[in-house]
């Protein structure tokens, strides 16, 4: 028998006093582990760990990637990425954004949900929009608890009204409510212990995903959607034919022969490129300047370390993108159908 002794709350707008009400009335010796994601800035300077640390009984840290789990501590996501569970250690990733959104709630809860299973306690607090809807229902689908803050109570209702309205959440209750409630839950026994594994519904998606992106590369879709999109409006492109009929169509009607098909792509792909030079060079320039104002305006060390540290990781990619420009083929080195090349 294992007991409910992993808890992930996720918080957005208005979420940080109910958090500050939950942490303060939680016992210094709780059997568990808990983990924090709150949405903010990519460049913020979190004191949340210092906040919750200073609130209640229990260390409040921020996480670390390949930082080991251990009872009785409070994990707190970093700005700008996520944090994710795994079996005795945490994870964080740069990965996509999520609800617009990293750290993003619901890669914790996913993630909890595959390594812990039944021993998980999800708690969404106040917040905008959706997130941690999908991730509570992950946690609830392996056999995990839901909990939801009351909206009445919330101070930015959506995030606790979305997850009602897809998850049948085991406890709605007030911030001040939910720190007994999960003492109560901690020291209460469930019947079995989650595995590190990806749920089939995820594995069943990359498996569909590698599978299209196989057939694409081998030629093998002949009428059916394709992996591109149009040039022209960026549509979905269907594939007509598979030897020397081979044109790709999109539903609003540009049409492609395969040569004309991968120049443009290649053009695409170059104009991306310089694209992303300037919007790094802009964003590498603004950082900077943000450095100058937070030294000019008392800022703390930390503070200007982490715009330059950032500065200077854009002006690293800058340069590796002007690399890989200088280095592009033209496209008249792709041979063409019918040459002699």
């Amino acid at each position: 028998m294992a007991q409910h002794d992993v808890v992930v709350l996720g918080a957005s707008s208005g979420g940080i006093p109910a958090l500050i009400e939950i942490v303060q009335d939680l016992p210094a010796d709780l059997p568990a582990c808990i983990f924090i994601v709150v949405h903010m800035p990519p460049y913020a300077v979190s004191r949340l760990p210092e906040i919750l640390d200073r609130s209640g009984s229990l260390p409040a840290v921020e996480a670390e990637d390949g930082m080991l789990i251990e009872g009785g501590t409070i994990y707190i996501a970093p700005p700008d990425r996520h944090l994710l569970v795994r079996q005795g250690w945490v994870e964080l990733s740069r990965g996509p954004r999520e609800n617009h959104s990293r750290p993003a709630i619901d890669p914790l809860f996913r993630t909890a949900a595959r390594a812990f299973g039944p021993r998980v306690v999800g708690v969404v607090l106040s917040g905008a929009l959706y997130d941690g809807s999908l991730g509570l229902l992950a946690i609830k689908s392996r056999g995990g608890t839901a909990i939801v803050q009351t909206p009445e109570d919330a101070a930015v209702d959506s995030m606790p009204r979305s997850a009602l309205k897809m998850v049948p959440a085991d406890f709605i209750l007030s911030a001040r409510e939910i720190a007994p409630a999960l003492t109560t839950l901690i020291t209460t026994e469930t019947d079995t212990a989650g595995g590190d594994v990806v749920t089939p519904e995820d594995q069943e998606m990359l498996t569909v995903i590698s599978e299209d992106f196989s057939e694409q590369a081998h030629n093998q879709r002949a009428e059916e959607t394709t992996v591109f999109t149009c040039p022209d409006c960026g549509g979905v492109m269907w594939q007509e034919g598979t030897g020397k009929d081979l044109a790709f169509r999109c539903h609003v009607g540009h049409a492609y022969a395969p040569e004309i098909f991968l120049g443009e792509k290649a053009e695409e792909f170059e104009a991306a490129l310089w694209m992303s030079l300037r919007l790094l060079k802009e964003k590498a320039t603004l950082t900077r300047q943000m450095a100058t104002r937070a030294r000019e305006r008392g800022g703390t060390d930390e503070e200007v370390r982490r715009y330059e540290e950032q500065a200077d990781l854009d002006e690293r990619y800058e340069r590796r993108i002007q690399e890989i420009l200088t280095a592009l083929p033209s496209p008249a080195d792709f041979p063409m159908a019918g040459s002699k090349n």
